[in-house]
């Protein structure tokens, strides 16, 4: 017999939080379907895949994969201070934005605090906001782009110490200017922190990222590997910010989180620019084959500052029918947005030529039987 135990109490933070994760990822949707997908775009990954440069890193790296990475990653740090016209004390690695947002809310939220962010936003923010006792207040989207003025408004009226902002936005694909969001900025209350995701910054058009000070305190910026330079498997995102606000993530981050291999992956991936511009060249043109699919089926495509197009079906209802019939019977992950009214859309990831036309003719198919 097993002796007398007592099973410790859980924290009251993780009590008190809904037995749920942000996204059910694909290779669970197979486990449950006991079918094999034949076509991920659910996940904003890069069906492009990785520079070839890219590769050959790794193949070199995994060589040393039985040592640690150098937990300062100082040389990954430095390239990316070249590239953002920084200085390395600017920037803080992580295993993605995720895991960032974790280190961000550990940093600066106390129990209790507030974090404001539009209804329907990327909800891993607000997963790490509240697994680390922060308070969640929303507003609504206003046309399907994040609404800078109510934003600045609840942040106000409820003293949020955080203001989220995905820009290009997840999952709308839409984008505030860099003029709104220098408003935005302007208007926070003074001790509010103003988040920046942009991870979809390589897709943006032009105007759409604004040329903030890199030593302005109000605000920290997000970037990610996992978009436009296809290492979403990889995990390895930064932070950008006045020294003095980023430097604590050391404090309390996974030292040895952004691996070796994932280092060396990363740092081929910033110096090949060439690729990346393949890759962003051939997503506006999948871009345009998307919204010409929508039109000929009667919906609307929203115009997209990302790697993904959210299609407007007309409602929540054949939205979801359209994302269970392409799972149950083509073998297609896409994704749909959770709230209301973005759950009127499907959202779909571009992927390569063939891949759209994969999809195009299950999406064909599906609309038909509906």
């Amino acid at each position: 017999m097993l002796p007398m135990f007592t099973r410790p109490a859980l924290t009251g933070i993780v009590d008190a939080l809904p037995a749920t994760i942000p996204f059910v990822g694909p290779e669970a949707l197979e486990r449950r379907s006991g079918t094999a997908l034949t076509l991920r775009l659910g996940a904003n990954e890069s069906l492009f895949g990785a520079s070839p440069r890219v590769v050959a890193a790794m193949q070199q790296a995994a060589l040393e994969s039985q040592l640690y990475g150098d937990p300062e990653g100082f040389a990954l740090r430095e390239a990316l201070a070249r590239h953002h016209g920084v200085t390395v004390d600017h920037i803080v690695l992580g295993a993605g934005i995720d895991e960032l947002f974790g280190v961000l809310a550990q940093a600066y939220l106390e129990h209790g605090e507030i974090a404001v962010m539009s209804a329907g936003a990327y909800p891993t923010f607000a997963y790490q906001i509240r697994g680390h006792g922060g308070l969640i207040h929303t507003t609504p989207y206003r046309d399907f782009r994040n609404d800078p003025e109510a934003l600045a408004e609840l942040a106000r009226r409820v003293g949020a110490k955080l203001l989220y902002l995905s820009n290009p936005d997840n999952p709308t694909g839409s984008h505030l200017t860099a003029a709104e969001q220098q408003a935005l900025l302007d208007r926070l209350p003074g001790n509010c922190l103003f988040v920046l995701d942009e991870a979809y910054a390589e897709f943006a058009p032009a105007g759409a990222l604004p040329d903030l000070a890199s030593d302005d305190p109000r605000v920290i910026r997000f970037r990610t590997f996992s978009k436009a330079h296809g290492l979403a498997g990889m995990r390895v995102g930064y932070a950008l910010g006045e020294p003095a606000l980023v430097r604590p993530f050391d404090r309390i981050r996974n030292q040895f989180g952004v691996g070796r291999v994932t280092q060396a992956a990363a740092l081929a991936a910033l110096e090949d620019q060439e690729f990346v511009a393949r890759v962003v060249a051939e997503t506006a043109a999948g871009k345009r084959d998307y919204a010409e699919l929508a039109e000929r089926h009667g919906f609307g495509a929203l115009d997209s500052a990302t790697n993904f197009v959210a299609i407007d079906v007309g409602s929540a209802e054949r939205a979801r029918g359209i994302l269970q019939r392409l799972l149950e019977s083509e073998g297609v992950f896409i994704r749909m947005p959770g709230v209301a009214p973005l759950d009127r859309c499907i959202r779909v990831t571009v992927g390569r030529p063939e891949d759209r036309r994969r999809f195009a003719d299950a999406f064909s198919r599906v609309v038909a039987a509906l």
